[in-house]
């Protein structure tokens, strides 16, 4: 999968083209007008758009002013897979101005953030895939089957005991024996998040440790397996809704008791 983001599209714009994935995005700025199955489109600001593989379509501003915008670009073998084989989910429009559509699309961009993590890629096809077969009227099967405990027994293993390794979709298989479709729903159904999201809370936890024992905060962010000190802040918010930095401050001044307890309940 590939991100693209450009924020200060001008007057120009992109002349008829096609691509051989999903593109799925939001507008961020402006107004961003198209031409899509012969139709005139436009999306404002919070908006998102589907567009499907090999369909003809431009884009250009929709007003003086240019427009910005998000685009994750989705593989279509990547979405069959993980609903079983089946038809890809086709959209007659590919606006959604509001709904659970626009809302998943959200979710999908603010996990990848500005960079597609190998392993929360899957959670990202995971959603995708659900949001866009129920738009198109398909009704994914959503059956996680028996199961496999010992499987996941052995997943949460492996990502609580390698924090910093680049773990991918393809290593769980492995020690599951599961395929990455079936893994994500079932570890879901147990632990109530995906694995890529589990692995981010345990990344955080160790984030927090490394800070009450006086790590500064990109050391304690190499430590816990992130990217770097600025993805683990995002993540740190997006968790605890404080960065990093306020939260020491607090560690400084409040029991461990009390500041455990409220980042775990936020």
């Amino acid at each position: 999968m590939r991100l693209d983001v450009t924020l200060a599209q001008g007057a120009g714009g992109h002349s008829p083209h096609r691509h051989d994935t999903y593109a799925v995005g939001l507008t961020r700025a402006g107004v961003q007008a198209f031409s899509y199955r012969g139709i005139g489109r436009h999306t404002c600001v919070g908006q998102a758009y589907v567009l499907h593989p090999d369909v003809r379509h431009d884009g250009r501003p929709g007003t003086e002013g240019g427009f910005g915008y998000s685009t994750l670009y989705v593989p279509p073998a990547l979405i069959a897979a993980c609903l079983g084989g089946r038809s890809l989910p086709f959209l007659s429009d590919p606006v959604a101005a509001a709904g659970p559509l626009r809302d998943t699309i959200w979710a999908v961009l603010a996990a990848t953030g500005d960079a597609v993590d190998p392993l929360v890629s899957t959670d990202v096809v995971v959603m995708l895939a659900d949001a866009l077969a129920d738009a198109a009227g398909a009704r994914p099967n959503r059956s996680v089957g028996a199961i496999d405990g010992p499987a996941l027994a052995r997943v949460r293993a492996l990502l609580c005991e390698t924090l910093e390794a680049g773990i991918t979709a393809p290593d769980l298989e492995r020690v599951s024996g599961l395929d990455r479709w079936t893994l994500y729903r079932q570890f879901r159904a147990v632990h109530g998040v995906s694995p890529g999201r589990y692995r981010t809370a345990r990344r955080l936890d160790a984030v927090r440790a490394a800070i009450r024992a006086g790590a500064g905060l990109a050391d304690a962010a190499a430590q816990a397996g992130f990217s770097d000190q600025s993805h683990m802040t995002r993540q740190f918010r997006a968790a605890y809704g404080l960065a990093p930095g306020q939260w020491r401050a607090l560690a400084d001044t409040e029991s461990s008791g009390t500041l455990d307890g409220g980042a775990h309940g936020s």
